[in-house]
């Protein structure tokens, strides 16, 4: 049987850049090399894209660049490949499916989804418009309150107002959410930029810090509560996952707390929930899926009100992260679904949601 050949794209210009190295080499790790050749294409900080057919292991400590060669990918549907010239010789790689491991701005966020859709070519996770609707955490949670789904109270600024009128967005804060408040930029994961803010010096502090990451900024009303999430899997028939609870090493889990604190937080697998409410965030979890149009995967993070019970959703991930410790294949793992036979049903969901897409008519 003919190897599947899958161009695993890393690295990306948004300040994700060293997650995304991390998962792309752990995915890469456990691919079944029976099954798949794999074509690892980096994309430098500065946006080059390169051709890195070189040792995996250097991918994460970023030593792969030196090794790596510049590379076009074409968005011609006749090619479906990447182009390297060297030494005056073009070597064309081609493609059949596409696994994108970028995190953040221009790679999760529907850009580099649609070069996919003009290349005609299968690709793993969300399409263009959810991709950059799970991206913006202001349009998805619009979305989802018009989809009667659970959110924090929240109010939205930009970073232009910032610069004219700090000390009104501030009071207003103050008086409609109150103290302590979080700050996140609008268009940005793994918590990079995010800020809990517990008094006026600090939500000036955050708010400024927000305006560094994003021109939109987005301030949610602090609830005391249990961080849960929930891995999906899926097209048009969805499947939820065992939920995961994450016991932060800081006060919340923000960057260095995911990445950087080695084991000091903790990932509860299962999460110890009742039956109920089980049932009741998996329910959520697709629900939340459907309303923001996904497809193949996502991660749904959740707030578990400690005093109330309430659930709350918090945000979808379309590329969540897929190093060692990440939750999304954590909790596909607890719920019977290794770590190889995940990746396995990911490029057969890129491969099945490409062929419904070009079965149907053009206008």
């Amino acid at each position: 049987m003919e190897k599947i050949k899958v161009g695993v794209i890393f690295g990306g210009q948004s300040g994700e850049h060293e997650v995304s190295l991390m998962s792309s080499v752990s995915v890469m790790k456990v691919m079944d090399k029976t099954k798949y050749d794999i074509i690892p294409i980096g994309i430098t900080k500065e946006g080059n894209w390169k051709l890195f057919l070189g040792d995996i292991s250097k991918i994460e400590n970023g030593s792969w660049e030196q090794e790596a060669v510049p590379a076009l990918i074409s968005p011609d549907p006749a090619s479906k490949c990447i182009i390297t010239l060297k030494d005056g010789k073009e070597t064309r790689y081609y493609l059949d499916v596409v696994f994108p491991v970028l995190h953040g701005p221009r790679g999760e966020d529907g850009t580099v989804q649609s070069i996919f859709e003009m290349m005609n070519i299968p690709y793993v996770s969300c399409g263009v418009a959810s991709s950059a609707i799970c991206m913006d955490k202001v349009f998805s949670k619009k979305i989802l309150q018009q989809s009667n789904l659970p959110v924090v109270d929240y109010k939205v600024y930009y970073k232009k107002e910032l610069q004219t009128n700090l000390t009104e967005i501030i009071s207003e804060v103050e008086v409609s959410l109150g103290y302590p408040c979080f700050v996140k930029p609008a268009n940005l994961g793994s918590s990079v930029g995010i800020s809990k803010a517990k008094s006026r010096e600090e939500l000036k502090a955050a708010l400024l810090l927000a305006a560094e990451y994003d021109t939109k900024i987005l301030v949610e009303k602090f609830i005391d509560a249990r961080e849960i999430e929930c891995s999906v899997l899926g097209n048009d028939a969805p499947r939820a996952s065992l939920p995961g609870e994450i016991i932060p090493s800081r006060e919340f889990y923000d960057y260095a707390a995911k990445y950087l604190d080695g084991d000091k937080s903790k990932l509860l697998l299962p999460a110890p929930l009742s039956q109920k409410d089980i049932a009741t965030i998996q329910q959520l979890a697709i629900a939340a899926f459907k309303a923001l149009g996904c497809s193949g995967m996502a991660r749904v993070d959740f707030l578990m009100s400690k005093v109330s019970g309430k659930i709350y959703i918090n945000e979808l991930n379309t590329i969540p992260g897929f190093t060692k410790i990440s939750m999304y294949p954590k909790m596909w793992e607890i719920s019977g679904l290794s770590y190889g036979a995940l990746i396995d049903e990911l490029i057969q969901l890129a491969i099945e949601r490409h062929k419904q897409k070009n079965e149907l008519k053009l206008a």
